[in-house]
């Protein structure tokens, strides 16, 4: 009896926690957005002319059992007799016991404004399927057995307003029309609606050093809402170096290396709270390599782009 109160109460708490965090952070978040912003707004696929295939892992809290973990990969193609590009992203969050995949190919269309100026617009389509074992945190715990199982249609579209200079996008990846069902019961940041808009420019400071701002703004309905705001140093164009700062009161420090047909991304992340100062064994690391196809013109602001 003792031994079954004890695992109700470490499952409660399990529980509170991670639905704090799904409350606490977006559905698809992480630091190099800068360099790889296609999955959270497919337009941005139209800034490169060459295709490009992008693997990415983060894990979040290195330390702490459960802690979230986000696989991400995403490829696209140009499609150049139309000015257009297409392409698949595909995701896998993982937090304690519950998990969310996310499959989507997404297609993309420039509307050359003027001679600098150019509009893109995407639409994507897929599906997102989400778990929730209770039942393994103890399977002889009639209280816990009920494990969620739910699968659904997405779609979602982005805009992009983009030149040689600058860039600013709005983006819905993820539109819900129904609720969720059984997982309403964590009333589930998986299957929200969640808006983006992102901007970024990009300045020569001399022959060999440019400097990249850029920021993504992020709300959805029942999470604060949250800003992130980067700056990135390129050195002849192949060594970056910056740093993140995340509303939620998270710094990180950025890396890069472009190469021709490769790029290669790392980011530190931590805690500022007084609570996190000291504890860099609960840091987030986030690893990031892009395969670039083609040595097509490359849009200088375009995300991902040097």
């Amino acid at each position: 009896m003792l031994k079954r109160k004890s695992t109700k109460y470490i499952f409660s708490v399990l529980l509170t926690v991670i639905t704090f965090i799904a409350k606490a952070q977006p559905a698809l978040t992480y630091t190099q957005y800068m360099d790889n912003l296609t999955p959270i707004n497919p337009a941005a696929s139209l800034t490169r002319t060459d295709g490009t295939a992008n693997i990415m892992a983060r894990n979040q809290w290195i330390g702490i059992k459960g802690s979230p973990i986000l696989f991400l990969f995403n490829g696209s193609v140009p499609l150049k007799s139309i000015n257009a590009s297409a392409g698949i992203i595909a995701s896998d969050n993982e937090l304690g016991v519950e998990q969310a995949t996310e499959f989507n190919g997404f297609f993309a269309k420039a509307i050359q404004l003027n001679e600098t100026l150019n509009l893109g617009v995407s639409l994507n389509a897929g599906f997102r399927y989400y778990t929730s074992d209770y039942a393994s945190l103890d399977p002889n715990d009639p209280a816990i057995q009920t494990d969620v199982r739910e699968f659904k249609p997405n779609v979602g579209f982005g805009v992009m307003l983009y030149s040689d200079d600058y860039f600013v996008g709005l983006s819905l990846p993820q539109l819900t029309i129904r609720n969720l069902g059984n997982g309403s019961l964590l009333d589930n940041n998986n299957f929200r609606n969640h808006y983006y808009l992102s901007a970024g420019f990009s300045t020569q400071l001399d022959e060999d050093f440019k400097l990249k701002p850029a920021t993504l703004l992020y709300y959805s309905r029942g999470v604060p809402f949250t800003a992130d705001v980067s700056s990135k140093l390129y050195i002849k164009e192949t060594l970056g170096l910056g740093v993140n700062y995340r509303t939620t009161k998270e710094v990180a420090a950025l890396f890069s290396l472009d190469l021709d047909l490769f790029h290669v991304g790392y980011s530190y992340q931590f805690g500022t709270s007084a609570a996190n100062i000291g504890q860099l064994s609960n840091a987030t690391h986030e690893i990031m390599l892009t395969f670039i196809f083609g040595k097509g013109h490359q849009v200088p602001i375009s995300p991902g782009n040097r």
